[in-house]
């Protein structure tokens, strides 16, 4: 029997697709068991950035700091530098002992000069761009420096490293700074602070709701923007229906483990 009102699909099954093999590519390469024993599902809230600061760059230090101990980068050799001091960089590949994330992993001769991140000053009155593009370039960083092409190769690296900052635990914001609503009279809107997106909004959900089904303790849609949480409980039907029917032996571990937390 035809189904009237079959769910429509959040993504198409290429995006699908695709975006499967890149959280299976996240995890083979930026340890998998960390995300799923550690990683957390950072919100906009005053739990996950508790701190009081008195400057641009301090606040630009303060967020940089957090985003990186978030996703695990603790001992990897980076740090945010003022954007009029950023300079063109090679990045030295670098090895760890065995895990690459955590305050533990330890790196095999590390280099001397630390890699440099900035940031933009005008996403300073919006925290959430703020995070979201420092996550991105940290997920960048990675990809770079580990060396493993993700999923399409070289021309997907940008797409991969929203990705990667949804796998990172930072889907929340990178959902809501995909697109950037004018409103009102738009006097208050500055698209120079605007975060540049490589996945679209429904992609970005998807991953944001992909990492959260590993997070089962997580209410992954509660500090999303309004108009994303249909796209999200649209996101959740899907993977749930592309887990049921999966014999990817990868997921199928997984979802045994996302089991075991549950029971």
């Amino acid at each position: 029997m035809l189904s009237l009102f079959k769910a429509k699909p959040l993504v198409s099954k290429e995006e699908e697709s695709w975006l499967i093999d890149a959280f299976i590519w996240a995890c083979d390469n930026f340890d998998g068991q960390y995300f799923l024993e550690h990683t957390q599902v950072i919100e906009p809230t005053g739990q996950f950035f508790p701190d009081q600061v008195s400057s641009v760059e301090q606040m630009a230090q303060t967020v940089f700091k957090r985003v990186r101990d978030y996703a695990g980068l603790q001992v990897w050799p980076v740090q945010l530098v003022n954007p009029n001091q950023m300079m063109p960089q090679q990045i030295a590949p670098f090895k760890f002992v065995s895990s690459n994330r955590g305050a533990d992993a330890q790196i095999v001769n590390p280099p001397s000069i630390p890699m440099s991140l900035s940031y933009n000053p005008n996403q300073i009155n919006q925290p959430q761009d703020l995070v979201a593009s420092l996550a991105g370039s940290l997920a960048l960083m990675m990809v770079y420096q580990k060396g493993v092409m993700p999923p399409g190769g070289k021309e997907q690296i940008p797409a991969a490293s929203d990705a990667l900052a949804c796998y990172l635990g930072f889907g929340v914001m990178m959902s809501n700074t995909v697109y950037q609503f004018k409103g009102g009279c738009g006097s208050c809107y500055n698209p120079y602070a605007n975060r540049q997106a490589a996945l679209t909004e429904p992609q970005t959900v998807f991953m944001h709701a992909l990492i959260c089904h590993f997070k089962p303790q997580v209410d992954g849609k509660k500090h999303l923007k309004p108009h994303l949480r249909s796209m999200y409980k649209q996101a959740q039907k899907q993977i749930k229906a592309l887990l049921n029917e999966s014999a990817n032996p990868y997921l199928l571990a997984l979802e045994e483990k996302r089991h075991a937390q549950l029971s």
